[in-house]
């Protein structure tokens, strides 16, 4: 079976990002991608807010992005991840093209747009209903058509739009739109956009291609037509997790689906990070997107460097004693330099782990105070204490 250190799953910003760091650490690291890498920024018309950049498009940067991962000699594979299991003390990302073991793996697969789930909205996909402006905006050149949401991207978009559409109706549930001041005063201001408030799509109708909206105002209950030509919906965002089997996921994840980290980017599972819009977080642009790639390669290199060094001292050796200690109680920390002194004068080898730092290796072992000292058979606790004393830790290696 395939065998690697660090396994990303997603090329957008985050597991780029990830993939710069991760190969700059000099982690063996391999990138697993459905489609191009680049992720939604491929899709975005403009971007003003990545830092030391004043304007580009979304495919450029994205194209940017993966020429950096490629530079530090990045191996990017196109696949279908579908699952990952966890199994005998390992973690295997399972694709259509095989099985991958890996050390860490990073979850960077984003999220996708949320869909209104009313009738025609399928059936009309690509013949009129979009989620994507610059995909689609110049079919609708001199066309009336009409966008679906009340967010920054709604609003946003509803504007880039307009240089193409003569008229851009923006429907919203409610009687004010959630975007930004900026976006609503420069929406307002533009004579194309027109707001229809408090107002849901019933259903999306025509013959082959989008013909009209039927609304509904949901504080009169009144149902009216609405001719267009399209129909763009932006109304949220979903992560992209169907491969973590929410019905029984690998790893903790809140309403929704969005993955539950710690600023160290990591999981409920020991060496599974979780990086950009597929967390659960405040904030989802390309430049948080980034900046959790980042943090996520380094603290899996810094875990897989852990374990490494963990295993050659405690899990290979035939036989091994190990004082478990907490770096950060005086007493314990006073208790492993007469331990060190001892050893160094009789000659008995013992290994010294700091059970602060290494929780994880100190809860997989089972060991449930500190200090402890264990004796371990070729990768098997076979006994141990808790000692208080340097003669207890003496009494224990007799």
């Amino acid at each position: 079976m395939e065998k690697r250190e660090l396994v990303i799953i997603g090329a957008g910003p985050a597991g780029l990002a990830a993939a710069v760091y991760g190969r700059r650490a000099g982690l063996d690291t391999l990138i697993l991608e459905k489609g191009i890498p680049g992720g939604q920024i491929n899709i975005t018309d403009e971007i003003e807010n990545w830092p030391g950049t004043i304007h580009s498009t979304g495919s450029e940067l994205g194209e940017t992005f993966r020429k950096h991962a490629e530079h530090f000699k990045a191996e990017f594979r196109d696949c279908t991840v579908q699952k990952i299991d966890l199994r005998d003390g390992g973690k295997f990302v399972v694709t259509d093209k095989g099985e991958i073991e890996a050390e860490a793996i990073i979850l960077a697969t984003g999220a996708s747009f949320r869909k209104l789930g009313c009738p025609g909205e399928a059936e009309f996909t690509g013949a009129g209903v979009s989620y994507c402006a610059v995909c689609d905006a110049a079919f609708f050149e001199g066309e009336t058509i009409a966008v679906v949401g009340g967010g920054n991207v709604a609003v946003e978009e509803a504007g880039y739009l307009t240089r193409f559409a003569d008229k851009v109706y923006i429907i919203h549930r409610r009687d004010e739109w959630r975007a930004d001041r900026l976006a609503i005063e420069q929406a307002l201001a533009n004579p194309k956009i027109v707001p229809v408030w408090n107002s849901v799509v019933e259903s999306i109708e025509g013959e082959g291609v989008v013909e009209k909206l039927v609304l509904k105002n949901v504080k009169t209950g009144e149902v009216s037509d609405l001719p267009v030509a399209g129909c763009f919906v932006f109304v949220g965002t979903e992560p992209n997790v169907a491969y973590l089997q929410p019905e029984n996921s690998v790893v903790k994840q809140t309403r929704g689906g969005w993955i539950d980290t710690n600023d160290k980017m990591e999981t409920s599972v020991e060496g599974v990070f979780a990086a950009g819009d597929i967390r659960d977080k405040y904030l989802r642009q390309v430049v948080t997107a980034a900046g959790d790639g980042a943090v996520a390669a380094m603290a899996a290199y810094a875990y897989i460097t852990e374990q490494l060094h963990l295993r050659s001292v405690l899990i290979d050796p035939e036989e091994v004693v190990a004082l478990f200690t907490s770096s950060i109680d005086q007493g314990q920390v006073q208790l492993q330099v007469a331990a060190e002194k001892f050893a160094k004068e009789s000659g008995k080898k013992i290994a010294f782990i700091d059970g602060y730092r290494n929780g994880k290796m100190v809860e997989k072992l089972g060991i449930a105070k500190l200090p402890t000292i264990v004796e371990m058979r070729k990768g098997a606790m076979v006994r141990s204490a808790e000692p208080t004393t340097i003669e207890e830790i003496k009494n224990f290696l007799a």
